[in-house]
């Protein structure tokens, strides 16, 4: 597909970032092409309603699924929802931990906003281990809401994040190593 190697060619891989041994997968370039985010956009609209997952709602994560998120939500005509990092969102809000390498993080989602029965997308730039994502599917289940599938523009697959994850995912680029 012409859309997915216009994407694929756009991303950076940045060495030892955001530490040495780590071979980051940068997306920035993408939204230096207005027409490579029209693409990515419509790529993304398209394997929603052509797999007929009808969300209510679109969550992004913290904070490049912010970057699409609102954009894709407003496409479907439904709802978009940050999760954020502990600390970042007014008002009341559901929270949950995650582990990560060097410790615990914590993801909040303000309550209320994902409401018994919804069905949500998850969206975000990159899936490695999947603590984040996972995460965000967690947060989701304590608000009654149904992960209906997770969507990466980038899958680190030999890192297996997506097999614990508790709906489909789908991701744009794969990367064996």
């Amino acid at each position: 597909m012409a859309d997915v190697q216009l994407i694929k060619s756009l991303l950076k891989a940045i060495p030892d970032f955001p530490k040495k041994g780590i071979l980051f997968q940068d997306i920035f370039p993408i939204f230096q092409d207005p027409l490579a985010v029209e693409t990515l956009v419509t790529h993304i609209v398209h394997h929603i309603t052509s797999n007929n997952l009808r969300p209510d709602v679109i969550v992004g994560l913290d904070a490049r699924g912010f970057l699409l998120g609102p954009w894709i939500a407003n496409r479907l005509s439904c709802a978009f929802v940050p999760v954020r990092k502990a600390g970042k969102l007014p008002g009341a809000t559901t929270r949950v931990g995650y582990e990560k390498e060097y410790g615990t993080d914590y993801f909040e989602m303000q309550a209320g906003a994902v409401k018994s029965g919804q069905r949500v997308v998850v969206l975000d730039d990159l899936i490695a281990t999947g603590g984040s994502a996972k995460a965000a599917g967690d947060l989701i289940a304590q608000n009654k809401g149904t992960t209906v599938e997770y969507i990466f523009i980038v899958e680190l697959s030999a890192l297996k994040g997506s097999a614990k994850l508790n709906a489909p995912t789908y991701s744009i680029v794969q990367f064996d190593d």
